[in-house]
């Protein structure tokens, strides 16, 4: 009976040693290969517990989730023979963990490989093209080939490599200040011929307006002049036409009315005493008694 239970319980001890070891647990966002002797075995993607071969059998872990690498921004020469500064990112996953496990075996040596990879095309590909294509709407047909030229690199390394985006394509930073200054002043030299552009043209609209209005005024004083001296014959006329009608009333109108003009209290005349401007004064109309002379 002893025997027995010496031998349940060592039984017991074995399974407690063996068991654990046999068993391990992959999670929803790991893959795992299985290495035996340093030889490949096999693959596992499902998420749950697996067993494997004990103190044999070693299990290597791997994220099968996507990954980016945010590399450092970095200075290309382009074809026209400018410094250009692009700051990228990339995306990728572990396609073949087996593969990924003898090249790089960790994330930080395949972040490594990536930035090299992606540094060695995007090189290549911003020699080819010219400074106005990388800052134009060209830059996704470049990413794009960059992120081609990549992949058939990274393949080998059980890396699969998703887009390469572009964040931030710049000059470097001592070129940036002569360049915003070249800016500023082509800003300037259009902001000056705009300025005399638009000097010239008020000039011209200020003499056409002064040309307008000196029309203006010559024709209206031609017809001020005409209508004038078409009153003062229409008022010769009627002058006329009343002189001829009653001379004699005609001329003691005329006459109060140089009266009324000259004779004011602030008039000082000195005049012999028969001018004729007087007469009415000396002998009124419809007196037959003459005045004396002086």
């Amino acid at each position: 009976m002893l025997q027995r239970w010496l031998s349940l319980l060592l039984g017991v001890l074995v399974l407690g040693i063996l068991i654990p070891p046999a068993i391990f647990t992959l999670r929803e966002q790991e893959q795992a290969i299985i290495i035996q002797f340093g030889a490949y075995v096999r693959t596992v993607s499902v998420p749950g517990l697996h067993l494997k071969v004990p103190f044999i059998q070693t299990v290597h872990h791997f994220d099968k989730r996507v990954l980016s690498t945010n590399a450092p921004p970095a200075e290309y020469l382009t074809n026209d023979k400018k410094r250009l500064v692009v700051d990228y990112v990339a995306r990728w996953r572990i396609q073949d963990p087996f593969a990924f496990y003898k090249s790089v075996a960790t994330l930080e040596g395949a972040r490594a490989r990536v930035e090299d990879i992606i540094f060695s095309a995007m090189r290549a590909e911003m020699g080819a093209k010219g400074f106005a294509s990388v800052i134009s709407d060209q830059r996704e047909a470049i990413v794009e080939t960059v992120a081609q030229a990549a992949r058939a690199r990274t393949a080998s390394f059980g890396i699969a490599l998703i887009d390469v985006r572009i964040k931030r394509a710049d000059l470097p930073r001592e070129v940036q200040q002569s360049v915003f200054a070249r800016m500023v002043a082509e800003r300037e030299r259009i902001a000056k011929r705009y300025r005399s552009e638009g000097e010239e043209e008020a000039a011209k609209l200020r003499a056409e307006s002064d040309k307008q209005r000196e029309i203006i005024l010559a024709q209206a004083y031609e017809r001020s002049e005409r209508l004038r001296g078409d009153g003062d014959a229409a008022a010769t006329v009627i002058y006329a036409h009343a002189h001829g009608q009653n001379p004699a009333f005609y001329t003691l109108l005329r006459t109060l009315e140089s009266y009324e003009a000259i004779l004011t209290p602030n008039t000082l005349l000195v005049l012999p005493g028969d001018t004729g401007i007087f007469r009415l004064l000396q002998q009124p109309p419809g007196s037959s008694t003459t005045a004396p002379q002086r």
